[in-house]
């Protein structure tokens, strides 16, 4: 549900509650004073070395959700308010979810931390610099920009082809402007002119690795596997062969360590890591998510946009390199978000049409059987919004109910997860805890990297075929060559849609999925299939959300959601 003129915005809310300090909740948590570094009153980093040894294993719930749109899905929301009701139901509960990125921030989401009474907090801080994790990221993916250029002008004793060079510049914000550039311009003296770009900090090389590495040393060993360009007679050439990982680590030693918050009901939170899920592999660190099985029984996690993307990601990528398998999966979906799949145009979702919601439940239909193809059933969030009418919510219910799926609305926006808003959704997922749960790979890593995207296009997007274009082909084989074809694949593709068109909405067939680059991400481990016309570098919106912000007279901040 989202905020009217008639009640309070996200922002009210959380500044009405009253926080507990973060040692409380630290120590609800079963983490000791001596593992907190502390950022104030209300944050804190984790060290998770200092964690009593004794540990246990609690399961993982994902929350997904069918294809967003325009209308709102309420994923971060959902995924907090079932969190908060877990909690309430007696379940030792702990959230872990992705930090927000300024970029979608200033310009269309206006905060990520969930909204209305199934927060996490503070909000205006961690929707801003938070503890400066994507800065260090930021800081860490340019220093190794610098380094490469400054290796070249120093004499270019590994033979770096200034030509070939692939790993790109990066900011935390949205700018096209910064796409294509040239750097070295001005004379002998400032450098080797060359063709660059910029990508957002989440898209980075440099995030992946950070949210994948288990440990430090993992990190750092990651960090010298990156692939950064190749030689004239086009060897790769990785981080370790400049010796660059080092520094690299170094100025992620404090990012690399989970952050402790609170939700509005006072659920400890572990918000850390946020690369996106249509253009990287949209999940929240391993660290973070690890951390938070050792510490409760439940974890509450989610994977961005919908289930053929994040969920997808979350089992082909993040599990199969660490021990986070879902026992259960959540998809959320909305009355009005499938009426618009529907054919209801945006400004008259609020009027009654369950013939619409009826086939936009097509969307979500696909969305289940991806999710039964990764080994289990989900469990459906009907996220309330006040337009909703009885017969709407009926309908989706009834239609859930022929699926053979479980199916609860919650209210988690207006009464809260710490409230009774989420407790018919909490039973539901409880019981799909009960059941004995075997998530699996969509692709077997043996198969040729064309056949996994082909597999990821027909069995969750439900196209026919996947096209290269002639660059991409000439990666492909160059990927061959170089031994990285037994990589996962992470698929950059528009959140919108299925196919890579994104004005295709709800459940098309018969469509090719066009592939037009692909990127190595040696340390990440993994290759990027950039589709469409996607780009890695977002653009700002007409009406930037920015241009609605600022501080009050007491100096704090207005305008986010």
């Amino acid at each position: 549900m989202s905020a009217t003129a008639a009640t309070p915005s996200d922002l009210d809310i959380a500044r009405a509650a009253t926080l507990r300090p973060i040692e409380e909740i630290a120590a609800c948590a079963g983490i000791p004073a001596e593992a907190l570094e502390l950022y104030g009153r209300y944050k804190a980093k984790v060290d998770v070395g200092r964690l009593p040894s004794a540990a246990g294993q609690g399961k993982v719930v994902l929350v997904s959700a069918m294809s967003p749109t325009a209308a709102g899905e309420g994923k971060s929301t959902l995924t907090v308010g079932l969190a908060d009701s877990l909690a309430r139901a007696g379940k030792r509960t702990m959230v872990a979810i992705r930090e927000p990125s300024l970029g979608p921030v200033l310009g269309m989401k206006g905060g990520a931390t969930g909204g209305g009474r199934s927060q996490v907090l503070p909000m205006d801080d961690i929707n801003l610099h938070f503890t400066g994790d994507f800065h260090a990221i930021t800081s860490a993916n340019n220093a190794l920009c610098a380094l490469i250029d400054n290796h070249i002008f120093q004499g270019n004793e590994l033979g770096i082809d200034p030509r070939r060079i692939t790993f790109r510049r990066v900011m935390d914000m949205n700018d096209r402007s910064l796409r294509e550039i040239v750097v070295g311009l001005g004379g002998p003296a400032q450098g080797i002119p060359r063709q660059d770009g910029f990508d957002i900090t989440v898209a980075s090389e440099v995030m992946a690795v950070f949210c994948l590495a288990s440990s430090a040393s993992d990190l750092t060993e990651r960090l010298g596997r990156i692939t950064f360009g190749y030689t004239y007679d086009r060897k790769p050439l990785t981080v370790a062969d400049l010796g660059a990982q080092g520094v690299m680590a170094m100025l992620l030693k404090d990012a690399i360590k989970p952050n402790l918050v609170q939700t509005l009901a006072g659920t400890p939170a572990l918000v850390h890591g946020g690369p996106f899920a249509n253009i990287a592999h949209g999940c929240n660190s391993v660290i973070a998510t690890t951390t938070a099985r050792r510490l409760s029984d439940i974890v509450v996690t989610e994977a961005g946009f919908g289930a053929d993307l994040g969920a997808e990601k979350f089992v082909d990528i993040k599990a199969r390199c660490a021990d986070v398998a879902p026992s259960a999966v959540v998809l959320v979906a909305t009355v009005r978000a499938l009426k618009l799949h529907g054919g209801v145009p945006a400004d008259r979702l609020g009027e009654r049409d369950v013939a619409a919601l009826e086939r936009g439940t097509a969307n979500l239909a696909r969305h289940i059987a991806t999710v039964r193809k990764l080994g289990l059933d989900p469990v459906i969030a009907v996220n309330r919004f006040a337009t909703d009418t009885a017969d709407e919510l009926d309908a989706l219910l009834a239609w859930c109910a022929t699926t053979g799926v479980r199916a609860a609305v919650a209210d988690v926006w207006a009464r809260g997860g710490g409230g009774d808003g989420g407790d018919d959704l909490a039973r539901n997922v409880l019981a799909a805890l009960d059941e004995p749960a075997t998530c699996a790979p969509l692709y077997s890593l043996e198969l040729p990297l064309e056949d996994k995207i082909r597999t990821i296009v027909r069995e969750v997007y439900g196209g026919t075929d996947v096209e290269f274009s002639d660059s991409a082909r000439k990666q492909l084989a160059q990927i061959r060559e170089n031994g990285w074809e037994m990589l996962p694949v992470c698929m950059a593709k528009t959140q919108y849609s299925f196919s890579d068109d994104a004005t295709l909405l709800g459940a098309p067939q018969g469509f090719t999925v066009h592939v037009r680059e692909l990127r190595p991400r040696t340390g990440a481990g993994f290759i990027v299939a950039v589709t469409g016309s996607l780009m890695t570098m977002p653009g700002l919106p007409k009406h930037p959300g920015a241009l609605r912000m600022g501080l009050d007279e007491d100096g704090r901040p207005v305008g986010l959601f």
